[in-house]
């Protein structure tokens, strides 16, 4: 600090001061123990209904996949209402490692009804997006879905897979999508990394209530970048 408070030319506490406002910004980031360091850029998620991989793609990054887990199993309760079938329903159960640029980025966890995806394979998993997968081998087409978002933290294994400090900030995001009749073919629990993603939400006020109502506001929430 005094090094560099010497070479700009101002003192300690302007410099404290200013380094303050970085960290609050995003552009820098502080690690206990180990000093202040210039903060990882943030990706941009639109939240619409793409695969990890378009969206990716979209942006100019190179996506990939990890597989961790592939196996066919009962639906349970839980996800059983998710998907609309029965508990005793066999589904398939995907967790996949997703990553930009090789650095793992999110955790997702996939359950598919398992007689829309037969024969799927850890080889047609990792070569190609899930949406488009669906598309060209099972001609499912997702038309729409529904998703959450909230705050979560991460646990000890998720910290492994995603390389980040235990119980560091996450979001976690839950959608299930459905074909143009209204079959609901997926459910997906997706955990991104806090530190390299920021919500963002684009509002507009609603023009179709009386003016003495009091106004709404609707929009798309977008996830942008920071340098």
């Amino acid at each position: 600090m005094r090094r560099l408070s010497g070479e700009l030319g101002i003192s300690r506490l302007t410099l404290r001061a200013a380094l303050d406002d970085l960290v609050r910004d995003g552009y820098l980031e502080r690690r206990h123990g180990s000093g202040t360091f210039v903060s990882e850029p943030k990706i941009a998620q639109q939240l619409t209904l793409t695969s990890f991989s378009e969206d990716m793609r979209r942006r100019g990054m190179t996506a990939g996949s990890r597989t961790i887990e592939l196996r066919e199993t009962h639906a349970g309760a839980a996800v059983g209402r998710a998907l609309n079938v029965s508990p005793d329903s066999r589904v398939v159960l995907i967790r996949r490692l997703r990553l930009a640029d090789g650095e793992p980025m999110a955790l997702e966890t996939l359950h598919v009804p398992a007689d829309r995806v037969p024969g799927l394979s850890r080889e047609l998993l990792e070569n190609a997006s899930f949406y488009e997968l669906l598309e060209k081998e099972y001609g499912v087409v997702i038309a729409s879905g529904m998703q959450s978002i909230e705050p979560t933290v991460t646990n000890e294994e998720e910290s492994e897979l995603l390389g980040v400090p235990l119980h560091s900030p996450a979001f976690l995001f839950e959608r299930t999508s459905r074909t143009a009749s209204g079959e609901t073919v997926e459910f997906v629990r997706s955990l991104y990394r806090g530190d390299r993603y920021r919500l963002v939400a684009e509002l507009s006020q609603r023009r179709d209530r009386p003016v003495a109502a009091a106004p709404s506001l609707a929009g798309a929430a977008v996830a942008e970048p920071t340098p």
